[in-house]
């Protein structure tokens, strides 16, 4: 009977050691992605304003849509789509470079290559008619590219995108973007908006 009891105490220190020592490697595993996680984020520059809109001079990119207005002329009123290499390609002037550049800028440049050949005193007007995509990634319904509508919060843009799974962290999510080139990346709450072209991953939730 005692050498019973002394083989079952044995077997549950086993198991007991066992349980602590997959608890002591699962632990580390959870620091050691975590980490590379923050150490990937701070290879990039940190978002210095994580919320604004589009509100002011917005920078057209890639996949921007145009709607470009030459009065009297019909040829040239076209809607225009901003290439991967930056730029709208119109009749008569060809490439017009826009990646960075505001509407307004771009009506000059067009204005100013129509009148120095084709046109006297051009009337050129640019407004955008479709703002470049967002994505989703992480723990939301339908990870994908989505159309970004004007006013959109991260929580509206995760909606859109089937909403948050089960797991997903409803709080917090991580924000990549393209500023001057340069891609920031950062954490913002899911109620601040967010631009055109960003990258929203929904974590999975620690608890």
């Amino acid at each position: 009977m005692e050498e019973a009891v002394y083989i079952a105490f044995g077997q549950y220190l086993r198991r007991t050691n066992l349980m602590t020592t997959l608890r002591s490697l699962l632990l580390c595993l959870t620091v050691a992605v975590v980490g590379s996680t923050l150490g990937g984020c701070a290879e990039r520059p940190p978002l210095l304003d994580p919320a604004p809109t589009v509100d002011g001079p917005y920078r057209l990119d890639t996949q921007d849509e145009l709607r470009v207005v030459v009065f009297e002329q019909a040829g040239l009123t076209n809607v225009y789509k901003v290439s991967q290499a930056g730029d709208i390609t119109l009749p008569l002037i060809g490439q017009v470079a826009a990646r960075g550049r505001t509407t307004d800028e771009i009506a000059g440049a067009i204005k100013s290559r129509l009148a120095a050949s084709y046109l006297r005193d051009p009337d050129v007007s640019v407004e955008i008619a479709n703002y470049r995509p967002f994505f989703v990634l992480g723990e939301a319904g339908n990870p994908g590219q989505y159309s970004y509508v004007p006013g959109m919060t991260a929580e509206t843009a995760i909606a859109v995108a089937g909403g948050f799974t089960d797991r997903a962290n409803t709080r917090v999510v991580r924000v990549s973007r393209t500023m001057d080139g340069v891609l920031h990346e950062g954490r913002i709450a899911v109620t601040q908006p967010i631009r055109p072209g960003d990258t929203i991953y929904v974590s999975e939730r620690l608890f």
